[in-house]
């Protein structure tokens, strides 16, 4: 469906009533399209969020794609991306360096955030979202993106790369995307297994750098692994849950438990795979089960905007959502917190100062 989208009066009202609307998981980066310039294809730009009040995106870093891909088993031996890359005309360190497409779309955010006449603030620490916060309560016409990467492949094995994507300006790593890499095992891939040697170190290296650990796409052993040694709350950024859509690619009760009890925060996804329908009301309904289970203070939005996938609107049919979740009986206070404020006070308390 396109824009305009059909939105229940009371819902849109409140929707727009909302001061800190938020969402986890965007791959709009990856397309190298002007996010600056409105358009009529795609989830995401500039304006569009600004249209849809959206506060905080998460601006999730895709860095490598196997060909064949699917939802039960990859290796990574080949990657999409290379060509992808030399097409789109990106330079040529990116297209055989997976650090390097990292950086090359932190380099492609941050000119936007300089073109956009102060219209995207880049979110690096607590500070910076303080000071956010307060400037968007005087102007409102604004939005702000945080980054993370899908997938810590992209650090091509090497704890080196970690400071230089900290510096560059990543706040949150994806342990593995749809294949095994260095760190462990992805729900996507051959083996499956736990976290690594690399992975142990790499988390520690992470927790020292107040960098947020997302477990999207982890195979089970590897939620498990991490979860027993993280000293911090963790995230997951875009997934659906097994009590509303039962597949690999979602999160079981005793996941969603375990993740909750450490503080963490979920993001409920809105493609048909995570959610097994293509409209507002089963985002709903697999919102509302996880807030029934885990608690409204541990759910949020992991859209995938412009992730390949297909979502039934772009960011500015979020409201449809607020719809359902009335129509569900999702009091107002708790639709406060799944829209954004649980991730507002997530990153308050996580990010580097």
């Amino acid at each position: 469906m396109v824009p305009p989208y059909p939105f229940d009066k009371q819902a849109l009202d409140f929707y727009q009533s909302l001061g800190f609307v938020s969402d986890l998981h965007s791959d709009v980066l990856l397309w190298k399209r002007d996010i600056t310039a409105r358009h009529q294809h795609g989830h995401q730009d500039i304006p569009r969020m600004i249209e849809a009040n959206l506060a905080l995106q998460g601006f999730t870093l895709v860095n490598k794609v196997p060909r064949g891909l699917n939802l039960y088993s990859n290796d990574g031996e080949t990657d999409q991306l290379t060509l992808s890359f030399a097409i789109q005309g990106r330079a040529p360190k990116s297209w055989f360096s997976l650090t390097e497409r990292i950086i090359i779309q932190i380099e492609e955010l941050n000119e936007y955030s300089n073109q956009s006449d102060g219209k995207l603030k880049v979110i690096k620490s607590k500070t910076d979202l303080n000071i956010y916060l307060k400037s968007r309560k005087e102007n409102p016409d604004m939005t702000a993106a945080f980054i993370g990467i899908e997938g810590a492949q992209a650090l091509e094995g090497d704890i080196n790369n970690l400071e230089i994507v900290f510096n560059a300006g990543v706040r949150m790593i994806g342990l593995t995307h749809f294949f095994d890499n260095e760190v462990g095992g992805s729900a996507h891939g051959i083996n499956k297994g736990g976290l690594t040697d690399f992975g142990r170190l790499l988390i520690r290296e992470m927790e020292q750098r107040h960098m947020i650990v997302d477990l999207s796409h982890a195979s089970p052993q590897l939620i498990d692994d991490v979860l027993a040694i993280v000293t911090k709350p963790v995230l997951v950024s875009h997934t659906g849950v097994k009590g509303t859509c039962d597949n690999v690619r979602n999160l079981s009760d005793n996941q969603l438990k375990r993740i909750a009890s450490l503080g963490g925060v979920i993001g409920i996804a809105m493609f048909e795979k995570a959610v097994c329908g293509n409209s507002a009301k089963e985002i709903a309904q697999a919102i509302q089960y996880t807030t029934n289970l885990i608690g409204a203070e541990h759910v949020g939005l992991g859209s995938d905007f412009d992730g390949a996938v297909t979502i039934p609107f772009d960011v500015t049919g979020l409201p449809q959502i607020v719809g359902e979740l009335f129509k569900l009986g999702i009091s107002k206070e708790e639709i406060k917190l799944i829209m954004g404020e649980n991730i507002k006070r997530f990153m308050l308390e996580n990010l580097p100062v």
